[in-house]
């Protein structure tokens, strides 16, 4: 029982606590902070960064929205970063409903909404381009709020995390919120290296649990049990002691891969067997459910809403369809009226000419019966309003791509996935265990379930024991995929001079994995210096310098090589040349094999790559084979002759036992088969002998005090030691001096790059008027946006064609899009082969000074856009597009948005016009009523 003093000070304690931010924080959420909630919150609240790592649905919005609070508190302003503008769209509503619309803005390229108010949720790009901007809204920011921050590990956008992370003001206190990842104490310790004092949070334990399970046919398993049969939840399953995968499901793969077996066999004898195919049968006792079924299995079991993961935008579309003519519908009438309700609300403004060619009626078909798909070519608009109907509780089932699982706050008490393969762009490949956890990551939901599950639905070739796998090996490794840009590059050099710039991109988190890479490495260097410099001790010799010894034993072996080596190459010329000089009926005696074997030659036949013509011989024992030049140790000589019938046929077995038996009787005629060979004083031992380098070798050797050595051979044997460590550590090293300074390097072959064409002063120090054209834009393709102003591949152009030439510097087609049909008028076509010229020089200077290579134009919208800003009608564009529609409006705001750039930094006033009448003739109709995600 505690004392009178104890009571007090915990009472104290209790008091204290009451007082703080956190604790009135607190009191206003409705439920208990988890404990890594508490410790993240009390870092923040103490001053110092953090970094939190938890899973999807764990809660580590409340660290970002606490940061927030803790700014509103103090007078200070808060920045809520999002990857994507649906999330800051999504976290703009949350955070105005909590603390009123006066006090939130939003700043995402489409929209800006009060910009001046202290708490401002934008995209990270907005923020960085306003810290290189220098923008007034920084001023009295105190916390930036970096949700999503594994982003970075982004090949395309990624570097934008590091760049706001290294440039931010230092009394600026970040808040970096990210899914669990298996490096997060190393990516905590490079926070805390450039932000200063950072606490690392890491939280692997879900507060609703997930159950996995494989379904088979229409019967639902469950993946891990213990011993005793009963099931184990499949976050924790794998690790609880005991833990094993469910055992019917190892024996009915065991029998569908022996069943698979038996019909391959039986194909490949001609027969068949109903239901098999190249790919393996269904699953074992039944047909692999269709789409429609697995979701009434999750409907009848409760386990509905569910997110069914498909890796393909027409598999998608394709599934709501299945699900529709089955007769599947997942609503009450009831909720079918307030969905139609709500979609037609929210579609209200989109033209009802373009209502059929955007496939609304169908969408809203699906939606009423509570089915929906949802990926990258679903309209803005129509995805917003399924995430909206799918929260809501209305929609039941999404088919989708895995884009959702990374951004989007889409939680589901099921998720699906359909399979474990998925194409990577290029080929087809497996899902890795940390997609796999962030896929299933979206299962259960957080205060409304009280567990989530995963499904893997059994196809050809499942294994359970490698789902568990998956299932168990929580790894997601966050890598760097930061690099020098061009605009990056020159906005560095404008503000802080190109030392300085160095300097701070050494800094980057790039450059700090490669460094502690190199501390592993230079470790070893140092313990392997150690051992070297024992084994150099092991081999002194009292009579001389053994090193010098052992390199001349060295020289001569090296030199024997050479040697044998030239050999061989005569050898093998001899053996070509002999093979192509054979006749048939010479009989040559054949490689390989314990005993002499002869063959007849039959024939020549073509060889494969160098080798020339091969023979095609019988053997003695009536085989027929073909033999190269290659096969041959050297110069083939025919031993004597064979007449062969002209009409002889060797697949004829009665021609072949002929045809052997002539044989034998020819050999017996010149020895009775027993010919010795042809002896030859090539290779290494004869030429050895006049080669006057080795001799010397030699004779050095031997008049070498250490060659006198009792102790020789035992010295011998350390020196080889000595030699691969030494040859290890070389090699080392080399690969230390390839990391250090990389990211360093990269900037210097850019600003050397810059400087060759002029947006960097001739010593690469300064920026040039060019140099500032460059700094205002931000796009992929930053350089060659820059090119084409300062050559004036759009001077003169209208409008419609500048927005067609624009197009191909943010168009990248899909390998399903067909190739464009139609050519743009012949202004834009010029134009657009003006910088296929500028793209073509200038990947050829990027070749030179080995910086990476800008991405190609691509004019595949072209056509399409043209039509639009043109003023044609939606349908009639997209049927000549061969473009899904949420792509082309995709693919329209980005093009307004690079336009509006173009607007702001061309010098050239009818390039600057035209650009402006441009965003307005794309940014009308379907493409101005949605938002782009």
């Amino acid at each position: 029982m505690a004392s009178p003093a104890e009571r007090y000070a915990a009472a104290r304690r209790r008091t204290e606590e009451s007082r703080t931010e956190l604790a009135q924080f607190a009191s206003t959420l409705g439920f208990d902070l988890d404990g890594f909630q508490l410790q993240a919150c009390r870092a923040l609240e103490a001053g110092r960064g953090v970094l939190v790592a938890a899973p999807t649905g764990a809660g580590k919005t409340v660290v970002g929205e606490f940061a927030v609070h803790l700014a509103l508190r103090t007078g200070r302003k808060a920045f809520y970063t999002t990857p994507i503008k649906a999330l800051s769209n999504q976290k703009y509503a949350e955070l105005a409903e909590r603390h009123g619309a006066a006090s939130v803005g939003l700043l995402t390229g489409d929209n800006s909404v009060n910009g001046e108010a202290p708490v401002v949720v934008m995209t990270t790009e907005v923020l960085r381009n306003m810290l290189y901007a220098g923008s007034p809204l920084l001023d009295g920011l105190g916390y930036v709020v970096m949700d999503e921050v594994h982003y970075l590990a982004d090949r395309f956008r990624g570097a934008v995390w590091e760049e706001v992370i290294i440039h931010l003001p230092s009394d600026v206190l970040v808040a970096s919120l990210s899914a669990t990842v298996s490096n997060a104490e190393e990516f905590g310790a490079w926070l805390d290296t450039v932000r200063g004092d950072t606490e690392v949070v890491v939280s692997e334990h879900r507060p609703v649990p997930l159950w996995q399970h494989l379904l088979v046919g229409t019967r639902m398993y469950d993946l891990f049990t213990d011993p005793a049969g009963d099931p184990l939840e499949g976050d924790e399953g794998s690790l609880v002691p005991g833990a094993i995968v469910n055992p019917e499901l190892v024996a009915m793969s065991r029998q569908q891969l022996r069943t698979d077996r038996v019909a391959a066999a039986g194909r490949g004898r001609g027969r068949t067997r109903p239901g098999g195919g190249r790919h393996g049968s269904g699953p074992p006792g039944g047909r692999t459910a269709s789409r429609a079924q697995v979701l009434e299995v999750l409907d009848a079991a409760g386990l509905l809403p569910a997110i069914t993961f498909i890796f393909s935008r027409a598999g998608c579309d394709a599934a709501v369809a299945q699900c529709v003519a089955w007769g599947l519908r997942l609503t009450t009438p009831e909720e079918g009226k307030r969905i139609r309700a709500l979609a037609e609300e929210r579609c209200a403004e989109i033209p009802s000419s373009d209502l059929a060619v955007l496939g609304y009626w169908e969408w809203l078909d699906g939606l009423e019966r509570g089915l929906a798909a949802h990926h990258a070519g679903l309209l803005p608009v129509f995805k917003e309003t399924v995430e909206h109907l799918f929260a809501a509780g209305l929609v039941k089932a999404v088919f989708a791509t895995e884009t959702l699982a990374l951004g989007v706050n889409m939680p589901a008490r099921s998720v699906v996935l359909e399979r474990l393969v998925k194409w990577n762009g290029q080929t087809h490949v497996d899902v890795t265990p940390g997609e796999y956890t962030q896929l299933t990551g979206r299962a259960g939901r957080r205060g409304i379930d009280v567990e989530g599950h995963a499904v893997v639905v059994w196809g050809p070739g499942t294994d359970p024991e490698a789902v568990a796998g998956l299932a168990s090996r929580r790894t997601f490794p966050l890598r760097s995929s930061f690099r020098p840009t061009y605009n990056m590059a020159v906005n560095l050099v404008e503000q802080v001079g190109r030392e300085r710039a160095r300097d701070i991109l050494e800094t980057s988190f790039a450059q700090f994995q490669a460094d502690r890479a190199v501390v592993g490495q230079a470790r070893q260097i140092r313990d392997q210096q150690s051992a070297l410099a024992g084994y150099r001790r092991a081999m002194t010799c009292h009579l001389g310098d053994f090193a010098e010894y052992f390199a001349l034993r060295q020289r001569i072996g090296e030199r024997e090589k050479e040697l044998s080596r030239a050999g061989a190459a005569e050898r093998r010329a001899e053996a070509r040349r002999s093979v192509e000089s054979l006749s048939t009926g010479d009989v040559v005696r054949l490689p390989g094999g314990r005993r002499d074997v002869y063959g007849v030659v039959l024939d020549l036949v073509d060889g494969k790559g160098f080798d020339g013509p091969s023979p095609r011989v019988l053997s003695q024992d009536r085989q027929v084979r073909t033999v190269s030049a290659h096969d041959f140790a050297g110069a083939v000589e025919p031993v004597t002759r064979v007449k062969v019938p002209r009409t002889f046929n060797w697949r004829s077995p009665q021609a072949r036992r002929d045809l052997a038996s002539s044989l034998r009787n020819a050999l017996a005629e010149v020895g009775g088969g027993d010919v010795p060979p042809r002896r030859r004083a090539t290779g290494p031992t004869g030429a050895a002998g006049d080669d006057a380098v080795l001799t010397d070798l030699r004779e050095r050797l031997r008049a070498h005090p250490c060659h006198g050595c009792a102790d020789r051979e035992e010295h011998a044997r350390w020196a080889v030691r000595e030699e691969k460590l030494a040859r290890d550590t070389r090699a080392l090293q080399r690969a230390i001096e390839g990391r250090t300074g990389t990211i360093a390097r990269t900037f210097d072959r850019v600003c050397d790059l810059l400087a060759e064409l002029g947006y960097l002063t001739a010593d690469g120090t300064a920026v040039t008027d060019p140099g500032r054209t460059l700094r205002r834009i931000n796009a992929e393709t930053d350089l060659l946006v820059a090119q084409c102003l300062r050559h004036g591949a759009w001077s003169g152009l209208a409008p419609a064609d500048l927005a067609a030439a624009v197009s191909v510097l943010v168009h990248e087609s899909r390998r399903d899009e067909g190739a464009p049909t139609e050519r743009v008028p012949r202004r834009a076509e010029e134009a657009i082969a003006t910088t296929v010229r500028l793209w073509s020089d200038l990947t050829d200077r990027e070749d030179h000074h080995k910086v990476p290579a800008t991405r190609e134009p691509d004019a595949g919208l072209a056509w399409a856009v043209h039509r639009w800003a043109s003023g044609h009608r939606l349908d009639a564009v997209l049927r000549d597009a061969d473009l899904a529609a949420g792509d082309f409006v995709r693919r329209c705001k980005q093009l307004v948005d690079l336009l509006d750039q173009i607007a702001s930094a061309s010098l050239d006033p009818a390039v600057r016009s035209a650009a402006r009448e441009a965003v307005d003739a794309v940014r009308r109709g379907v493409v101005a009523h949605t938002s782009l995600t």
